[in-house]
């Protein structure tokens, strides 16, 4: 009986690691494809000059200024209303309640959505119907009421939203309850507790959940493609209401819609290329803070 339980276990043990070394084997070849055909094409003028002749020359550098923009704004919108909900979750919530299960729903359901579908959302919500309630409401021209930088920044970060929330849920739940009942036996109050002792001690697990947003929020194309991204614009985004170029959908027009695929092949390399180094750049950053954070609570305790 025990030779048959060693048995299956070196052989799911086995079949794990070849798996593993097929997703590997899979990774490496797609990134050194794309390493190889982009490298060439990376340079200073590349990656600060605006595209060219119909995007067969020059550089990337809106596209660049778009991305790193959208992520920013991503981020300072889904994060607060993220850890938020996390904390009435875990922290106030009655596990049975109605409210509770149904904002439990709501958030699993909407990591269940397509993205497409987010992209069709804010078309309806945000443009047409927040942003050209606001024109109408202050009497503007079609400001708020088109496609713009706000509007896929908060289309990302309703995607972006369950990521968040369960990863601070997660890191709320991984503080111990002694700690809690210590604080409350002090006469601190619920939300001193809170803010004060639970936060800081979860920050890091917050901090995961917005790296990964981060990943998924860069690469994103589908959400933006109807919300604010620009197929080709002359100019850098200087306010919130100002469409942008994105890298990710630079990518995606240049591979279905270019008039010369052959010519702009090697761009096209290049921007995935640049896309993989800003994407692992942003991530290296949020690492960074998460790490400084850690070692600040270290010292602290």
């Amino acid at each position: 009986m025990r030779f048959r339980i060693n048995l299956f276990g070196s052989f799911f043990t086995s079949l794990t690691l070849l798996a593993t070394l097929i997703i590997f084997a899979i990774l490496f070849v797609i990134i050194g494809n794309v390493v190889l055909h982009g490298h060439k094409i990376i340079s200073w003028e590349f990656i600060t000059q605006a595209p060219r002749e119909g995007m067969t020359a020059g550089g990337i550098f809106p596209a660049i200024f778009g991305t790193v923009a959208l992520v920013i704004l991503m981020i300072i919108a889904v994060l607060p209303v993220g850890v938020m909900t996390a904390i009435y979750l875990h922290e106030y919530a009655k596990p049975e309640s109605v409210l509770t299960r149904t904002i439990r729903f709501a958030v699993n359901n909407l990591a269940g959505v397509p993205s497409i579908v987010f992209g069709l959302f804010g078309l309806g919500f945000f443009i047409q119907f927040i942003g050209a309630g606001m024109d109408k409401f202050f009497g503007l021209e079609v400001i708020w009421g088109q496609p713009c930088l706000l509007w896929a920044a908060l289309t990302l970060a309703l995607l972006n939203l369950p990521v968040v929330v369960v990863a601070a849920e997660e890191a709320l739940r991984a503080v111990p309850k002694e700690t809690r009942e210590a604080s409350l036996a002090l006469g601190a109050t619920k939300w001193q507790t809170i803010r004060r002792i639970i936060l800081p001690q979860a920050l890091p697990g917050v901090l995961t959940g917005a790296i990964l947003s981060i990943s998924r929020g860069a690469g994103e194309v589908a959400p933006i493609m109807f919300t604010g991204a620009a197929y080709f614009l002359p100019y850098l985004p200087h306010k919130p209401t100002d469409q942008f170029m994105d890298l990710g959908y630079h990518v995606y027009v240049m591979a279905t819609q270019s008039p010369d695929v052959e010519a702009t092949k090697p761009i096209l390399y290049g921007t995935v290329l640049v896309l993989l180094i800003l994407t692992l750049l942003l991530n290296f950053i949020a690492i960074f803070i998460r790490s400084k954070v850690r070692r600040q609570m270290r010292q602290t305790i």
